[in-house]
């Protein structure tokens, strides 16, 4: 009769600790689905085609919070130096949408060009990236004559 009780005993505490993970995991899902989402409007990634170097060319990746808490933008970092981002500092509501103002600066730079932009935000996963691509022609140096 005890080894009857002992196992309905076990039998019940296991039956209950499995609904806590049961529900934990519920919880965790649930807490994921509200968390802050950037999610893009257009491309993660922008052509800028073929310019002239020493053209700066500037594009927004507009971006939308579709979690059901603030988005915020730690921060952001580029690839080059030649390459720099303006983002909102004040948190993005859910359903909210704005953009990130990437500028590329192609002086001194020439031929195929990829710069990355690495956004870090209260976010799952914690950064998201963009990029910039094109073509930069190199300008021919001006020779100076000899007088």
């Amino acid at each position: 009769m005890k080894k009857i009780s002992v196992c309905v005993l076990l039998g019940i505490a296991l039956a209950f600790s499995g609904c806590s993970k049961v529900r934990d995991k519920d919880n965790a899902e649930q807490a994921d689905s509200k968390m802050p989402v950037f999610a893009l409007i257009d491309s993660s990634a922008y052509d800028f085609g073929t310019i002239k170097e020493g053209e700066v060319i500037e594009h927004d990746f507009k971006f939308r919070n579709d979690g059901e808490y603030p988005l915020i933008l730690n921060n952001i970092t580029t690839s080059c130096g030649c390459t720099t981002p303006e983002w909102p500092k004040e948190p993005i509501g859910p359903k909210q949408t704005s953009s990130i103002k990437v500028r590329f600066d192609s002086k001194n730079k020439s031929g195929p060009q990829v710069k990355t932009i690495t956004v870090y935000a209260n976010t799952e996963p914690a950064y998201s990236e963009l990029r910039l691509r094109g073509i930069v022609n190199s300008v021919p140096e001006t020779q100076t004559k000899d007088h």
